[in-house]
């Protein structure tokens, strides 16, 4: 497998330590020292005959710096962000061209994802690459925690018996958008949904033949820049259709059509999966399991001070020090321009406040 890695979006939800300029992914959430992109870098690069990253123009200098490892070539710019399809379909492209064609299988994996158990991950990469090599479209089932609203599920219908694999392997049944609660508890309970996590592997023709038929239009401006990327002319042709591609997701441009007709297969699978999508996500990950009470850190402890605070989470990123008393489960992210003072429950809400911020003078604040 050659696995693409796109590396976009601003991160709204961890503002103000995600900006448009460096946004989440370019970030240590972990405490490990390593950001998100390079963390899942180590993850796949054992994974994968290669690596390539998609992102904006205006990333990839920092992209490249995070990961010297990679050949210059490895890195894929985007003149402007096109969600997902574009990014995944120009890099399936571009790689069909430089590994061979029609057999070319290629995994797209996010590049802000933590993912605790990578034995567990690394079987059903391989699943999931055992059933694009039988010609589906193959998506990773994560095992839910809870009935989130939060994420898509996927609808897991009869086991392809057919494909050989080490885990079982299902055809989709459907893909469902974020639903509400009372929903998502009634997947659950019939033991047929996964969280959709957004990664999919796939033979590169088969996932291009895929996109002609169902959106030709962007089929064929991805194929000319495909064409055209490791030659002299790649930003003439860049200049010439990036800007009129269609913005649409792989979900919405290919899984759901494809799963419709019986050609998309998920691997169901545990693998102890957080999307960070939060302040509560992050301060989960950095917990032991079972500490609830304690206060989470991220960045230099000695610059917090909790006095009955249960449930904290601080981000001291200013110098200052911050302390809190007599207020369970805070959230306070202090950077040197912005402070976010919110509580756990209410984490989703801080995309709200990005969206109040995007008014003229306050483009320093994004």
């Amino acid at each position: 497998m050659h696995a693409i890695i796109p590396a976009g979006g601003a991160g709204t939800r961890l503002w103000p330590l995600s900006r448009r300029d460096h946004p989440k992914f370019l970030h240590d959430l972990t405490g490990t020292g390593r950001s998100l992109l390079q963390a899942t870098i180590d993850r796949m690069t054992p994974l994968a005959r290669s690596v390539t990253v998609v992102t904006g123009a205006r990333h990839a200098q920092v992209v490249r710096d995070q990961l010297p490892q990679l050949p210059a070539e490895a890195v894929l710019a985007e003149p402007a962000p096109r969600d997902s399809m574009a990014a995944i379909g120009l890099a399936a492209a571009v790689l069909a061209r430089r590994h061979g064609g029609e057999d070319v299988i290629v995994g797209s994996f996010a590049a802000d994802h933590v993912i605790t158990d990578e034995d567990a991950f690394a079987e059903a990469v391989g699943a999931a690459e055992a059933a694009a090599a039988a010609g589906y479209v193959a998506t990773i089932g994560v095992e839910a925690s809870s009935p989130s609203t939060a994420f898509g599920y996927i609808e897991a219908g009869a086991e392809l018996t057919q494909v050989r694999a080490g885990l079982p392997v299902h055809r989709v049944q459907a893909f469902t958008e974020k639903p509400d609660g009372d929903t998502a508890a009634a997947y659950l309970a019939t033991g047929r949904y996964r969280w959709n996590a957004g990664m999919f592997v796939v033979a590169a023709r088969v996932l291009l033949d895929h996109l002609a038929r169902h959106h030709p239009d962007l089929a064929a401006g991805l194929d000319a820049i495909a064409a055209a990327w490791d030659g002299p002319e790649r930003e003439q042709v860049l200049a010439r259709h990036w800007a009129g591609l269609r913005a649409i997701s792989i979900d919405h441009a290919i899984a759901e059509p494809v799963a419709a007709r019986g050609g998309v297969a998920v691997v169901p699978a545990s693998f102890g999966w957080d999307d960070v999508g939060d302040w509560a996500s992050i301060r989960a990950v950095l917990g032991p399991a079972g500490d609830d009470a304690a206060v989470r850190v991220l960045g230099d402890a000695d610059r917090v001070l909790a006095l009955d605070a249960p449930g904290g989470m601080v981000v001291p990123g200013s110098g200052r020090t911050v302390v809190l008393v007599g207020v369970p489960d805070a959230v306070v992210v202090d950077t040197p321009d912005a402070i976010l003072v919110t509580t756990a429950a209410h984490a989703q809400r801080v995309k709200d406040a990005v969206a109040a911020l995007a008014r003229p003078g306050a483009d320093h604040l994004l």
